[in-house]
């Protein structure tokens, strides 16, 4: 298997003023030095903070990226929309693309997520593509079939450098709950399989995190799992004690 860094992310979502960057710092000091070599550090801000954010990591271990992009790479009359080569032209490194709240939300479909994640790359972007199934889905026993068809759908047809892809059962972001144990490692090793079957010998360099619900109390136990290479938070990554803690709790740390 070849070697993959482990990823902590963290998003952001709709929240965030220029004075928060100051957690940025916090949280490179927090994890040191050490922690920082072990694993891949991310902050995915809202548009707005990006330049910014960008700006104020220089110099430190930690990594910017977007939390959506247009499906369209050339300028043109679209009006709201953000590129991403006007994300890359910012300093964002990564960008998230199918999150499951844009899928519900926006209606996004796998082919636009794929347009997305194939747009991020030639933009030379890192795409993470979410995929992930409701509750329903799972108490039916159609969970695994369910995510193996968003990844048909939503993958690149050829695996970019940096490609990522994050595991976030929909009936766990924003709540208290998480799959067990054997239910997330099982899911990424489909999800591993269908990587393989996709892209061969290059499927070993992408990175399958797991997210929803990801906290300081449970991230030790979440990053134990076999195939998990990180981790995707969301509210926990708001607060820089909280996402230092996550950080921290990864076995290439201890």
């Amino acid at each position: 298997m070849a070697s993959r860094k482990p990823l902590i992310a963290g998003n952001w979502k709709m929240h965030g003023r220029r004075a928060d960057l100051a957690a940025l710092r916090a949280v490179a000091d927090a994890v040191g030095p050490a922690a920082a070599a072990a694993v891949d550090i991310l902050f995915c801000p809202p548009v707005t903070l990006v330049a910014e954010a960008a700006a104020a990591v220089k110099g430190l271990p930690i990594l910017v990226g977007a939390q959506d992009c247009a499906e369209f790479s050339d300028d043109g009359p679209y009006t709201g929309e953000v590129s991403a080569p006007m994300l890359k032209d910012a300093g964002a490194s990564h960008v998230i693309v199918g999150h499951s709240e844009r899928r519900a939300g926006r209606a996004e479909s796998d082919t636009q997520v794929r347009i997305k994640a194939e747009t991020a790359a030639l933009s030379g972007l890192a795409p993470i593509v979410c995929v992930g199934e409701t509750l329903d889905t799972r108490l039916s026993g159609a969970a695994g079939e369910w995510v193996g068809r968003q990844l048909a759908g939503s993958l690149p047809h050829v695996a970019p450098i940096g490609l990522t892809i994050a595991y976030e059962p929909i009936w766990c972001v924003g709540t208290d709950r998480i799959p067990t144990t054997r239910e997330i490692e099982a899911m990424h090793a489909q999800i591993r399989g269908a990587l393989s079957a996709r892209f061969g010998a290059a499927s070993e360099r992408v990175r399958v995190l797991y997210g929803g619900s990801v906290s300081a109390k449970n991230a030790a136990e979440i990053l134990a799992i076999e195939g998990v290479d990180g981790v995707l938070v969301g509210r926990a990554s708001l607060n820089a004690a909280d996402f230092a803690a996550i950080i921290k709790a990864h076995p290439a740390i201890r």
